[in-house]
C-alpha cells in the first residue's frame, strides 16, 4: 500500500513538474502577445484612435511574430533622470518585455513631448529589416503628421510601413540604399494630377494667346533687322574662370544597419528626430 501511493506522488510530482516546466516555455515565447503595442502616456489620441492604433499594431505583430509598439510619454524623465531618446526607447523596449522569440524581435516608436523628440528603436531582426536608410525613409513620412499633430496619422503610417518592411525583409531583400520603396501614388491619383496640369497648361496658353492679338507677322527676315544697329569692328575669346563643384560620398552608401549596445546589453539599430 505505501509503495502505491509513493508511486503516485512520484507521479504527481513528476506531472506538476513538467507541467511548470511547459509553461515556462510556453510564456517565454509569447510573452509579447500579452504586452501592451500602444501606450499613450501623452494622452495624444483619443479613446476610438487609440483602439484603432493598438488593433492595427497588435495585427501586425501577431501576423509577424515581430513587436511594433508605440510609446508617448510628457518627457524622456524616468525616475527623476532624464535620458536622451535613444536610451529612454532602448530601456523601454528591453525591461517592458517586448520582442519576439529568442532574439527579441521589434521595433519601438518612442515619442517625448516635453521637447518634442522621437526615436525609433530596432531590436533582433528589426535591425536587418529596418537599415538605416529604411528608417531615414519612415521619418520622412511620419514627421510632417507628427509636427501638424497629426498622431493617429502618423501612427497609422509607422504600423503600416513596419508591417510591409518586416514582410519586405522575410523575403530575402530589405529596404535599403538602392532599394527603397515606391511611391504610394495609385492610378486613379497620377491620372488627377495629370489632368489638373493638362488644365492649368491649356488655361495659361490661351491667356498668353489672347494678349498677342495686336501682333502681325512679317513676311521676310529683313524686316525684323533695324538699319545701323550692329556693326562688329573687332571679336575675340577670352577665358574668365571656372567652377569646381566637390560633391561629398555618403558615409552609409554601402547600407545596412549601423548598432548599439543598450543598457541591458542587447544590440539596438535606429534613428529619430525633432517635430
Amino acid at each position: 500500500m505505501k509503495n502505491k501511493i509513493s508511486k503516485i506522488l512520484s507521479i504527481t510530482v513528476l506531472y506538476m513538474i513538467c507541467f511548470l516546466f511547459i509553461t515556462g516555455i510556453t510564456n517565454q515565447s509569447v510573452h509579447a502577445e500579452n504586452r501592451e503595442k500602444l501606450v499613450d502616456d501623452a494622452g495624444l489620441l483619443t479613446v476610438s484612435e487609440r483602439e484603432h492604433i493598438e488593433a492595427l499594431l497588435t495585427k501586425y505583430s501577431e501576423e509577424n511574430q515581430f513587436d511594433i509598439v508605440i510609446v508617448t510619454t510628457p518627457s524622456f524623465t524616468v525616475d527623476g533622470v532624464t535620458k536622451d531618446p535613444m536610451d529612454f526607447a532602448d530601456d523601454y523596449f528591453d525591461y517592458n518585455g517586448y520582442g519576439y522569440g529568442e532574439s527579441y524581435d521589434g521595433v519601438i516608436l518612442a515619442i517625448g513631448m516635453e521637447e518634442r523628440d522621437y526615436w525609433i528603436s530596432t531590436c533582433g531582426f528589426g535591425i536587418t529589416a529596418m537599415t538605416d536608410a529604411g528608417i531615414e525613409y519612415i521619418k520622412e513620412q511620419i514627421q510632417p503628421d507628427l509636427t501638424d499633430g497629426d498622431y493617429e496619422e502618423a501612427f497609422e503610417t509607422f504600423a503600416n510601413m513596419c508591417d510591409d518592411y518586416v514582410k519586405q525583409a522575410k523575403n530575402g531583400t530589405p529596404y535599403d540604399v538602392g532599394n527603397m520603396p515606391k511611391s504610394d501614388l495609385g492610378f486613379t491619383h497620377i491620372l488627377i494630377a495629370l489632368g489638373i496640369g493638362a488644365a492649368v497648361a491649356a488655361i495659361s496658353c490661351l491667356t498668353m494667346k489672347a494678349q498677342l492679338n495686336t501682333i502681325r507677322p512679317k513676311n521676310n527676315a529683313g524686316d525684323y533687322v533695324v538699319e545701323d544697329s550692329l556693326n562688329i569692328t573687332n571679336s575675340s575669346d577670352r577665358f574668365l574662370y571656372f567652377i569646381t563643384k566637390k560633391t561629398p560620398k555618403s558615409s552609409n552608401s554601402g547600407g545596412g544597419s549601423s548598432t548599439h549596445h543598450s543598457s541591458s546589453g542587447r544590440s539596438h539599430g535606429g534613428g529619430g528626430g525633432h517635430f
